[in-house]
């Protein structure tokens, strides 16, 4: 059972559900409700309902449940390995694969694929759910994605994570036609305030974000862009690109609500090109490049001809 203890603070006269929506991004919406509805949420020290307000000066204790996480089994679903060494693996993963198992999808996710491919050779830091993964790519997105094979690698390269020093270059195709060649996005970003299931600009609860991106070709109505991630928040790309009115291409959350203009495609256009990491037992620096997808490389001479 792990307990939180928060503080009202500027948040007093807030709905006691909407409050923990924000504090706790981990969490979904509907599991505070649950939380709430059987007692695990009080507010000093005495259990409330959801439509509880905040005062001045409450102390709010949420006791959440240890999970209970299913037997995940290892699947011989085939990889596109791009480097394996008896450390880490990088794998150039395909449009539609979920990387992890998670509520709706407990099969068919690469972790079900590695389990097979790497038997026991898998770190252990994220537990049973996100066996040797360090960090993720949305289902939609294709590209490099790092694995490690033991604790010591997955520390290794979580630091660099944290420091910024691991290089994470993707390729996307956007809405619009981009004036400027090059540019920069620094704006925070965190959970949306009504909606759980998106991320937002978020100046008020969100975390450091910063996105580079360079102009590759123009299309008219379309841009292909070059982004490079100085961090790496959730949906990073997709929210910052929006947020300067030029959404990815297929992006069914952040893009318009009108039909793709090409029949067929789905998800959004974002490909991970280039990842480049200090190895975590030699210290070198290795780089890892992608091959662009069928799909988007067939995107791309449709544009160039339409053009």
């Amino acid at each position: 059972m792990e307990n939180k203890v928060l503080q009202a603070e500027e948040f007093v006269g807030e709905r006691i559900d909407k409050f923990l929506s924000c504090r706790l991004e981990e969490v979904s919406r509907s599991y505070i409700q649950k939380l709430i509805k059987e007692g695990h949420v009080s507010v000093n020290g005495k259990p409330v309902k959801a439509n509880y307000k905040l005062g001045a000066g409450d102390e709010i204790s949420v006791e959440i449940p240890e999970a209970k996480e299913p037997d995940i089994l290892p699947e011989d679903i085939p990889l596109d390995i791009l480097y394996e060494d008896q450390d880490i693996l990088v794998v150039n993963k395909p449009k539609g694969m979920v990387v992890h198992p998670a509520a709706g999808h407990y099969s068919g996710t690469l972790v079900n694929a590695l389990m097979y491919h790497c038997k026991d050779s898998l770190s252990g830091i994220n537990g049973v759910m996100r066996p040797g993964i360090v960090h993720r790519i949305d289902m939609d997105t294709t590209g490099s994605l790092l694995v490690c094979k033991n604790d010591e690698a997955h520390r290794i390269l979580a630091e660099q994570l944290k420091e910024h020093t691991i290089r994470r270059e993707y390729h996307a195709i956007v809405y619009g036609n981009i004036k400027e060649d090059t540019g920069t996005v620094d704006a925070p970003i965190g959970r949306h305030p009504t909606d759980r299931k998106k991320m937002s600009i978020n100046h008020k609860n969100g975390k450091q974000a910063v996105t580079h991106y360079e102009v590759l070709e123009r299309f008219g109505n379309f841009t292909y862009i070059r982004c490079r991630l100085e961090t790496g928040r959730t949906h990073q790309i997709r929210v910052h690109m929006a947020s300067l009115h030029h959404p990815l291409l297929g992006d069914e959350v952040y893009g318009p609500s009108s039909r793709p203009p090409f029949p067929g495609l789905k998800g959004q256009v974002l490909h991970a090109k280039i990842l480049g990491i200090y190895h975590p037992a030699t210290g070198e620096y290795m780089e890892f490049d992608a091959p662009l997808p069928q799909y988007f490389v067939d995107l791309l001479q449709k544009l160039r001809r339409k053009s």
